[in-house]
């Protein structure tokens, strides 16, 4: 498969002729070849998209809402030829999450169909009874969309499905490393027969076209899903621009000994071990009240075995390769230095040999974890599971909110008291209560706490809305 640049309705190529190979994570092959695309390209694609806003911002709200259903059915209609390119080019296990992402993708289209048409204005109250004051919800233009390579098709359509529905236009950069699955969602979008110049794909260099898009005097307003560290650089980039930033979690989980500890095993690991760990809301650091911590460790040990891992094209798989070698370096970092540190490995710990690729590392409980080691103190994004114990409330709390982040986090426990006060405290703008951190319904409010490093703004259903069109107010004099 051969990718080109899709601006102003047209497939180009890079105006640098410059390409770059793709190859899976999970089989080793080549899957295709991609253009990588330039500042200028971003350029042409920021004017496709504004010569595109004008007209696409007057199409009725229950026209562009009805655009979306069709994606949609477009999206469900390619569903197998989408899932094995997302399993092929990320590395997740085809049937255990491949598929459930297609499906998650056609749903956030029909969420924003269904979200839009009640997004409501308001009439406000005049000191002066000749006025007549009107507030209500627009576009607001351009809006720059830079996606990773976790969720690759999801997590683009939290934006561009919402994007659409609202009637701004767009300026994509998707990962470089999973841009043949961008390439297969914006082939949806055609099918559907959005409007060209609506949504413009430039595939390419984060450092390079990412940037531009972030900078450019032509992107009104920007989203960005990704680590920290590049999102604070996009975001002084876009500086004075409204942005809706979804950063880096370091999801803790905490478990106090009256909780049903085999339930809260079973969820905790789950969320550590889901898409190979690789989650912003991913279960990163458990904590165990003493007296429960063996009890719990052993659960955690079992639910392991429940992970079978292998080529994530093959049937019975529930943990595919991880994306990329750097991903893989981190891990075996974080886990070394916890071991040196005196925890201890009770199931996985280091690659599996034997697979086409190198990218496969297994369910992984390490325990005895402190504070100080790595684990606790930096996002792992893979498939490890950290135990370590705790006396009192205190000190849980102080190890839960000792993490730069604050996205999501987990909380067990049967005392409504202590469940209320504990999770008010929690720093993370998720707090799921005998539900584990990586829980999360599509149409509520996702982002991180104030004063965390975990981004600016809410994702999901209405909120995303409200993020991404701007309040406009007339006042008419009525004589």
């Amino acid at each position: 498969m051969n990718g080109k640049l899709h601006i102003g309705g047209e497939w180009i190529e890079s105006s640098s002729g410059k390409t770059y190979e793709a190859i899976s994570p999970a089989t080793g092959e080549k899957l295709g070849t991609l253009t990588l695309g330039t500042r200028d390209d971003v350029t042409k694609a920021a004017a496709a998209a504004r010569a595109a806003q004008p007209a696409f911002a007057k199409m009725t709200v229950f026209d562009r809402a009805k655009l979306c259903r069709k994606i949609a059915d477009v999206v469900t209609n390619r569903r197998e030829e989408l899932a094995r390119v997302l399993c092929l080019e990320q590395g997740k296990p085809l049937h255990a999450e491949a598929y459930g992402e297609v499906d998650a993708t056609a749903l956030f289209f029909r969420m924003a169909a269904e979200d839009v048409v009640r997004l409501n204005g308001e009439v406000l109250p005049s000191e002066d009874g000749r006025k007549r004051i009107f507030s209500m919800r627009v576009p607001r233009g351009v809006y720059g969309v830079i996606t990773p390579w976790n969720f690759p098709l999801a997590i683009p359509v939290e934006y561009i499905g919402v994007g659409i529905a609202t009637g701004n236009t767009h300026v994509w950069v998707p990962a470089l490393t999973t841009s043949l699955c961008a390439i297969k969602l914006m082939e949806c979008l055609i099918e559907a027969e959005v409007p060209p110049g609506v949504v413009n794909l430039v595939t390419g260099l984060g450092h390079e076209v990412g940037d531009e898009v972030a900078g450019h005097a032509n992107i009104d307003a920007l989203g960005f899903t990704g680590s920290p560290g590049v999102g604070f650089s996009v975001s002084k980039r876009a500086a004075g621009k409204p942005q809706l930033l979804e950063l880096g979690g370091n999801a803790p989980v905490v478990v106090f000994a009256d909780a049903d500890i085999e339930r809260a095993a079973q969820i905790a690991g789950r969320g550590a071990f889901w898409n190979a760990g690789q989650i912003c809301d991913s279960t990163e650091r458990i904590l165990v009240e003493r007296s429960a911590y063996d009890q719990f460790v052993a659960a955690l040990v079992k639910v392991t075995e429940e992970f079978k891992v292998g080529v994530a094209t093959e049937t019975g798989v529930t943990l595919g390769a991880m994306h990329n070698q750097g991903g893989l370096d981190r891990v075996q970092k974080h886990v070394q230095d916890a071991v040196a540190q005196g925890a201890k490995v009770l199931a996985g710990g280091k690659p599996i040999a034997g697979l086409p690729t190198g990218l496969y590392y297994p369910a992984t409980v390490i325990a005895d974890v402190k504070p100080e080691m790595l684990l606790n103190r930096e996002e792992t994004f893979g498939p490890i599971a950290p135990v370590m114990p705790f006396d009192t409330e205190d000190e849980a709390l102080t190890i839960a909110n000792g993490s730069p982040t604050g996205l999501l986090a987990g909380l067990f426990t049967r005392d409504l008291g202590r469940a209320f006060r504990f999770g008010e405290q929690m720093q993370a703008g998720i707090v799921n209560i005998n539900e584990g951190s990586a829980y999360w319904q599509p149409h509520t409010p996702f982002g991180g706490a104030s004063g965390k490093a975990s981004g600016v703004g809410r994702l999901g259903g209405k909120y995303t809305l409200l993020e991404m069109t701007q309040l406009k107010t007339l006042v008419v004099d009525v004589g």
